[in-house]
């Protein structure tokens, strides 16, 4: 099985703390049997590409959750 778009590209501004935000963009795939949601900026760069554990399955707004917390984690690391 190839890869398969779940959610093309979708543009998103994650407020992170205190009138703080990011400028995103991201899409949710399946490669195989294992499902990712990628994240970049809006000039394409590659921010972090999370593994959704297996049966997870989420609509837009569980999407837009999830990139405030990968976000969080990434900008604290």
């Amino acid at each position: 099985m190839a890869r398969a778009t779940i959610q093309d590209w979708t543009d998103s501004v994650v407020l992170l703390k205190f009138d703080e935000h990011k400028d995103v963009k991201y899409q949710v795939y399946r490669d195989e049997q294992r499902h990712f949601l990628e994240l970049r900026d809006p000039e394409d760069t590659h921010i972090h590409t999370l593994e959704l554990p297996d049966g997870m399955k989420l609509d837009r707004t569980s999407y837009e959750v999830l990139l405030r917390y990968v976000l969080l984690d990434v900008v604290a690391a």
